[in-house]
């Protein structure tokens, strides 16, 4: 623009020359075209050492990046952010004075930052950061430059950073002296743009990346459902981007477990993590005993507690804490873990000082929690915390097109942990996957069913080869179990219809409310608990257990299954 300025100029001094009246028009119209485009903004720190040059003539002999960033032809610097402290107020007056010497139209803003550390990547960042959430951004008229010439190291650090995330809708600019012998004194300029979908090899070095993390979480494992891949490629976005918690909804066996530990390998691979990753089944936590092992206790917490305890939550600090069958936590834990998620700081069990731990979060659950939540089992505020990224894992019986590749999958781990290799004969093979893909297969136990079949095939495998009388003889054995769970349902359903049929409908209502009860609780005390909760106040030795047994034995009924007919 400072060329076309000149050029203006020139005409317009020079009126005897015939024929340029209409070239001048014509230029004019382009100036007042680029005039009307979006202003560009530059902001950058002061060069206390680069920058400066004396106050002599001589200044102009030598390069000052700040100075010669507005001093480019092919960019015009509209308003200059200049930040500094307080020791370079008079150095930052000088460099304002010499750029409005060289580009007047550029408008200098001098920005007070006063940091006690300029190597201190904490605050300069935090420093850097509440400067850009303070900044009153117009994206639609003005274009933002950073200079990264200028400043420390941790500076330019952290300028990328923030433009990375997008803290800072700008992009990078760097200007160099020019060549040892040019007069030029404003070198050159160069500016870095952070779309990285601009470079082909860098955008196809990102896609292999990502296509690696996706293996990583499958496991290598070709899977072919369409639906389950579009989840991994998701949980694969959200892991290496975020700190949120996760919510694995699956059936047993679905690989809850599994996904959430290749997640916190793929962000321990990408650094987004350092600490370990701790695992628990809420399912076996009940009582005082539950309290302690989440989060703790201190010494005398309650009879037995001879010593201090960390508590999981704790052991997790840095890392990943995957909480399986989280549904089954009592509403004291509920409460308490919705405190450590939120705010990383909680109170292990009698203490009265805080613990604090920097964890991050996976939930695994077989239950639809929203109708808990509904029904009062479950805290809504803490299912509305950790259901930000939910992600349903289909049981086996779902993905039929999936069974081969994971059954070579399994095949492959066999190899690997007996070190000896095994394989399927031609016709057993496909015996095998036509039967597992088939209705008639329930997969009721899912992936962790499969590999169970597979290591029982390949034990008994002679010469290493499993034949089709070995498949043949594996599939009667499913048969045979799904067959056991189905007659156990039935025979449940149809003592609980006997039950119902003589008894009057005030004591039927009683015992479905009683059976709802038991299935929806993972053992026969904490059923009892819930049900005679009130009775029991008071009563130092009430078995709530032993109470339930017998009412159930009135009927015939057993809590296992009723639990196994859900």
């Amino acid at each position: 623009m400072s060329l076309i300025r000149k050029v203006v100029s020139n005409f317009a001094n020079d009126s005897t020359e015939p024929g340029t009246s209409s070239l001048i028009e014509f230029i004019r119209v382009i100036y007042l075209f680029l005039y009307e485009m979006k202003n560009t903004v530059a902001i950058g720190f002061l060069g206390t050492q680069l920058d400066f040059a004396g106050k002599g003539p001589q200044r102009w002999e030598r390069w000052r990046p700040t100075v010669a960033l507005c001093q480019q032809e092919n960019l015009v610097i509209n308003r200059l952010e200049l930040l500094h402290d307080v020791r370079g107020r008079g150095l930052a007056e000088r460099i304002a004075l010499d750029i409005a010497a060289v580009s007047p139209e550029t408008q200098v803003r001098r920005v007070e930052m006063n940091l006690r550390d300029a190597w201190d990547f904490e605050e300069v960042y935090a420093a850097l950061h509440d400067f850009a959430r303070a900044y009153a951004f117009d994206t639609e008229r003005e274009d933002y430059l950073i200079h990264i010439t200028t400043g420390s190291h941790v500076a330019q650090i952290c300028w990328f950073l923030l433009a990375e995330a997008h803290y800072l809708p700008a992009r990078l600019v760097q200007t160099s002296p020019s060549r040892k012998g040019d007069v030029d004194v404003g070198g050159s300029v160069s500016v870095i743009d952070l779309d990285l979908s601009r470079y082909d090899k860098i955008a196809q070095r990102f896609a292999r990346e990502r296509t690696d993390g996706l293996n990583f979480l499958k496991s290598g494992i070709a899977t072919r459902n369409a639906a389950f891949n579009r989840m991994v490629e998701r949980m694969e976005q959200v892991a290496g981007r975020s700190r949120a918690p996760m919510l694995l909804v699956g059936p047993t066996g679905a690989g809850k477990s599994f996904l959430a530990r290749r997640v916190y390998e793929l962000k321990k691979q990408r650094q987004r993590l350092a600490g370990r990753f701790v695992e628990i089944n809420c399912a076996t936590l009940r009582g005082d005993s539950a309290m302690s092992a989440l989060f703790g206790h201190v010494k005398g917490a309650f009879t037995g507690a001879q010593t201090e305890r960390a508590g999981l939550l704790r052991a997790a600090d840095g890392g990943l804490l995957f909480l399986d069958e989280i549904g089954e936590l009592g509403a004291d834990e509920q409460a308490m873990l919705l405190k450590a998620v939120e705010e990383k700081r909680f109170f292990p069990f009698g203490a009265d000082r805080e613990a604090e731990s920097d964890f991050q979060l996976i939930a695994g659950t077989h239950r639809d929690l929203r109708l808990w939540v509904a029904a009062g089992r479950f805290r809504e505020d803490l299912y509305a915390r950790i259901n930000l990224w939910t992600f349903d894992l289909p049981g086996l019986a779902a993905r039929p097109e999936d069974i081969e590749p994971n059954l070579d999958f399994e095949l492959e781990r066999h190899a690997h942990d007996q070190g000896r290799q095994v394989r399927f004969s031609a016709e057993a093979r496909k015996r095998y996957l036509e039967f597992a893909a088939s209705p008639a297969a329930r997969w009721s136990g899912n992936f962790r069913e499969l590999g169970a079949s597979v290591t029982r095939m390949a034990t008994l495998a002679e010469a290493g080869r499993i034949t089709e009388t070995a498949v043949e003889e594996e599939i009667d054995r499913l048969r045979g179990a799904w067959q056991a769970d189905g007659r156990d349902q039935d025979a449940c359903a149809q003592i609980l219809q006997s039950a119902a049929e003589n008894l009057d409908w005030f004591d039927r209502c009683q015992l479905n409310g009683v059976i709802a009860v038991c299935r929806s609780s993972s053992s026969l005390s904490e059923a009892g608990r819930r049900l005679f909760a009130v009775s029991r106040a008071g009563k130092k030795h009430a078995n709530d257990a032993d109470r339930l047994r017998k009412y159930l034995l009135r009927f015939g009924l057993d809590f296992e299954r009723l639990r196994g007919a859900v």
